[in-house]
């Protein structure tokens, strides 16, 4: 099997780890019998500044062309924020409709996580979030702007068919990959993250749609409901509570990067924005790191990750177990931090060991 794989490395610190990223696909590949055709695009700050583009109509029309985009990183210290951010991200997930941002909590054996006395048994579950509606969208504006009497409304705004898609997806999900199907948990849970005692139009709508669906179409998944805030505090005390949870564009934007620190931090965090009936794109969590810029330090497992949740996207699920067991024996056995400077390796040996284990496999 051949794939089209668009690659965008980004700004920053972006270029070092899609290296890494692609080094270890090419040795799946090798493994596993399959092949990819990367094609590279340079969209980010150096393009913008020398040419005023982000990513223009022409580019996410060839982008449909390819199955999957691995992205590095967007974000340029010389371009102010939201431009990059807005006109590159929030663009190919609106215009290529990857209406699902899948983000795995998992602690890695190795990792230091800041809860105490939890180890990789305790923190590790899903996040569904939506990726096309909410507070995103734009919905709003600004009047009588500059004065006193400045008015400013952003509407976070849902309709019945993106809730009952992500939901839908999010149920497989935890069919598939839940806890009793990974054979570490006695029943596959899906919890809806709210808050209906305040917002009550919104979350009526999700609360009322996961019940429907999941009695109707899900009789064999437990679920569960958690108000934001409260989710917040179990995430920090009791992360082994969680299985798959889903909720909305904003609370999900909160509550994965919640999840990212307990798992060791945004050198580790990968995650997908995904269209299931078409092109997906995977990335690492965290930001294009520019002071790292070049240095050959920054960790790029994130990226290696994001590369593996692509292949298992794909359906390559035997590469891509492959990729994250051998990044399991990196972080258990061979790296002294997770943070940049201090993994006790370059960013390029770090690639070089996964890359080495998984042929080992």
């Amino acid at each position: 099997m051949a794939y089209k794989i668009a690659v965008m490395a980004g700004d920053g610190t972006g270029p070092e780890v899609m290296v890494e990223a692609v080094k270890v696909m090419k040795a799946a590949e090798a493994k596993f019998g399959f092949s990819c055709d990367y094609t590279e695009f340079d969209f980010g700050g150096e393009r913008y500044m020398k040419t005023g583009e982000t990513l223009p109509d022409s580019a996410v029309e060839e982008l449909r062309g390819f199955d999957s985009i691995l992205l590095g990183a967007i974000g340029h210290p010389d371009v102010a924020p939201g431009i990059l951010e807005k006109g590159i991200l929030l663009k190919a997930r609106f215009a290529l409709d990857q209406y699902i941002n899948l983000r795995p909590v998992r602690l890695f054996p190795g990792v230091e996580t800041p809860l105490k006395d939890k180890g990789p048994a305790e923190i590790d579950y899903v996040v569904v979030r939506e990726n096309s509606g909410d507070l995103y969208t734009g919905t709003g504006g600004i009047s009588m702007k500059g004065t006193p009497n400045e008015v400013a409304v952003q509407s976070a705004v849902y309709n019945r068919f993106q809730v009952d898609r992500c939901l839908k997806y999010a149920f497989e999900y935890a069919r598939k990959h839940g806890k009793k199907a990974r054979g570490v948990g006695k029943e596959n849970t899906l919890g809806l993250v709210g808050k209906t005692n305040v917002l009550t139009y919104i979350y009526d709508l999700w609360e009322r749609a996961f019940n429907e669906m999941g009695e109707k179409e899900y009789g064999d998944i437990r679920r569960d409901y958690y108000h934001v805030d409260a989710c917040c505090m179990w995430m920090v005390k009791s992360p082994e509570w969680f299985d798959v949870l889903v909720t909305g564009n904003m609370f999900g934007d909160i509550i994965t990067d919640l999840g990212a620190i307990t798992q060791g931090g945004m050198g580790l965090a990968a995650g997908g924005n995904i269209n299931p009936e078409g092109v997906s794109m995977f990335e690492p969590i965290g930001g294009s790191a520019p002071k790292y810029t070049g240095q050959g330090v920054i960790n790029p497992l994130a990226c290696i990750c994001a590369g593996g949740m692509l292949l298992e996207t794909l359906g390559e699920e035997k590469a891509a177990n492959a990729i994250e067991e051998a990044v399991k024996f990196v972080t258990a056995n061979k790296m002294k931090s997770m943070a940049a400077g201090r993994m006790g390796h370059s960013t390029s040996e770090v690639g070089d060991l996964v890359a080495e284990k998984l042929a080992d496999l």
